[in-house]
This record gives C-alpha cells, structure tokens and sequence, in this order.
C-alpha cells in the first residue's frame, strides 16, 4: 500500500501588503532621499579620509570623481540636510529634494563654466558636471514624483480637498405654488417696465428688489398672498 502525502498549497494574498498609490508617495520621496544621501556621503567621507586638501583647484580622485576638502564637506552638509528632510516628514523631503536637486543642476552649469580655471574651487571635472546633472534631476524627478499631477490620489498627501467650496444651491420651485409665483413674478416685472403694473404688483416687484437670490425673490412675492 502507498501513502500519497499531500502537500498543503499556499497561495500569497496579493495586494494584502501593496501601498496604494497615495500611500506609495511619500515613501518614494523618503527612499529616494535616503539614497541620494548615502551616495553623497559616501563620496563625502572618502575625499575626508583621504585628507584632500581644502582648497585645492586640482583636486583627487574619490569614487571616480574629483574632490577637495570643501567639495567633500559640502557633500555631508547636503547629505545630512536629505537625512534631516526625511526625519521631518513627506512634504518637507519633497521640497527639499527639488530644492538640492535645483541647486545641483545649477553647480553643473557654474561650475563647467570655471573648469580648469583658477576659480574652480570645487575641483570640478567633467565627470562631477555629468555626475551633478544627474543627481540634480534624480532629486527632481523622485521630488515632484506624485506632487506635480493634475490628478491626485485621493489618499495622496498632496491632494487639496475641496471642503471649502460651498455647494450649489438649487434655487429652482418645486411646487405647484412656486411655480405659479414664479409666472405671476415674470408677469409683474413685464408689467412694470411697460408701466402697465397694478399697485400689488409695483408693491411685490419693490420688496423683491431688497433680495437677490431667486429662491428669496419667490419668498418675498408669495408672502403677499
């Protein structure tokens, strides 16, 4: 005799753990900065440890690229202002990741315009332009992900709520006597412009001009009756 053992199949629950879309913004905005700043600092701490010297327009190689003293140092200061971002909250990493990524892109353009001068006090290379061009739009892309849209997630953190609009209010009759108001009120304001009017209804057309909502028109109008 055999004994057929059956293993029991498990199925994954897809979606148990997915993150809507609204959900996954900010922690595109987080990770993304998170990145970016380990990069940074890598790159920062090398050219330290090194013991580049300050100021120098020449420059040594660190991770491919070129780097001093102050280059090294400002590469921390931009990493831990990514770190201090994503500490603050979504929003606040969002802001800051457009904002560094602007500043990058406008390092690359300055400093390929002092390569190989004496005012390249970053030691700029070709490579740190390339590699500025592409942080800068790396932060960009990642900060303005699920914030630039026309059409938000509902859950997105971004989304503006429209709870401040004040509703349309329907100023239409709806009964039998509205609308029979609303045909005698047509009738006088004729009446009146072509000076054919009766008292009552110069009466009724003279307290209506004290209102100007339709609904509060009929109002006044049927009060008479």
């Amino acid at each position: 005799m055999t004994l057929h053992l059956s293993r029991p199949h498990w199925t994954p629950q897809r979606g148990a753990t997915a993150l809507t879309p609204g959900q996954r913004v900010p922690v595109v905005h987080r990770v993304g900065a998170l990145v970016v700043a380990a990069a940074i600092a890598v790159f920062g701490v090398l050219g330290l440890l090194n013991g580049l010297d300050f100021f120098s327009t020449d420059g040594d190689r660190v991770l491919g690229l070129s780097s001093n003293g102050l280059l090294s140092t400002i590469s921390l200061v931009t990493a831990a202002v990514l770190v201090a971002a994503v500490l603050r909250g979504p929003r606040v990493t969002s802001t800051v990741m457009i904002v560094v990524g602007a500043l990058f892109l406008l390092s690359a353009l300055a400093n390929l315009a002092v390569l190989r001068t004496d005012w390249n006090f970053l030691a700029f290379r070709f490579p740190n332009v390339v590699f500025s061009v592409v942080a800068g739009l790396t932060l960009l892309l990642l900060g303005a992900y699920g914030r630039v849209s026309g059409n938000l997630p509902a859950d997105s953190p971004y989304a503006r709520t429209s709870d401040d609009d004040p509703e349309p209010v329907d100023d239409s009759p709806s009964t039998p006597e509205e609308y029979a108001a609303e045909r005698a009120m047509r009738a006088a304001e004729v009446a009146v412009v072509q000076r054919l009017a009766t008292p009552d209804q110069r009466r009724r057309v003279d307290a209506m001009a004290e209102v100007s909502s339709r609904a509060d028109r009929r109002r006044v109008w049927m009060s008479f009756d």
